[in-house]
């Protein structure tokens, strides 16, 4: 079993190792565009930037549509911005077409629209990506995205949730299927796992968890 563990995670690296020196080619043959609007520049020029904020003076707890009040244990669900135009262009770059210097921008979004609503907690929680697309893609978007939020927040980020089963890709579902596609797909993971505890602290209640781009406090 140790060589097996020894054997993926060497595969892991390489896979990354390989996917880093690709994205530098690529860089060189062709030049870095905004994933906004195509132009060539950095990874979101300034008038796409806007579009991350659209909702940054927002009230706060403001429904985005949910059929019924927030459930229980939520008390508070947040987003950036809708998930259309640049912020939909911005968010399946970083998924689906390698484009890392998204993650700085996105999570500095997710920072300020949570600092600017107050919303409390004690540490961020991503809800992770399948395995199989983390070992494809080589990261986890929501963990990048998370990351970034939290240095900018002060806050711990905590690896806490688990996925239970394979679920299909929200981007192949309509909105009625992506609404059950979830359901029973995530659970958290036990203390002795290691999930609620970062690196030199103590396990703190998590109270706030991020999926790379809403937020949401208990």
């Amino acid at each position: 079993m140790a060589l097996v563990s020894w054997l993926e995670t060497t595969l892991v690296d390489a896979r990354r190792a390989l996917g880093a020196a690709a994205n530098r080619a690529l860089d060189l043959a062709l030049p870095a565009s905004c994933a906004g609007c195509g132009q060539e520049g950095p990874a979101l020029c300034r008038e796409c930037r806007t579009a991350l904020d659209i909702r940054l003076g927002a009230e706060p707890g403001v429904p985005i549509g949910l059929p019924a009040d927030i459930p229980a244990p939520l008390l508070q669900l947040e987003w950036c911005a809708p998930f259309t135009g640049v912020t939909r262009r911005a968010l399946h770059a970083l998924k689906y077409d390698g484009e890392r210097r998204l993650a700085p921008l996105l999570g500095a979004a997710v920072a300020r629209r949570w600092a600017h609503a107050g919303a409390a907690g004690d540490a961020l929680v991503p809800v992770p990506a399948s395995p199989d697309r983390v070992r494809e893609r080589g990261y986890d978007q929501a963990a990048l995205i998370a990351g970034q939020a939290g240095r900018r927040l002060g806050l711990p980020v905590i690896d806490a949730l688990e996925r239970t089963r394979t679920t299909t890709a929200q981007f192949d579902l309509d909105r009625a299927a992506r609404a059950t596609n979830l359901v029973g797909a995530f659970r958290v993971r036990s203390a002795t796992n290691g999930g609620l505890r970062p690196p030199g602290n103590r396990a703190p209640r998590p109270r706030c968890a991020t999926d790379g781009w809403s937020s949401s406090t208990t």
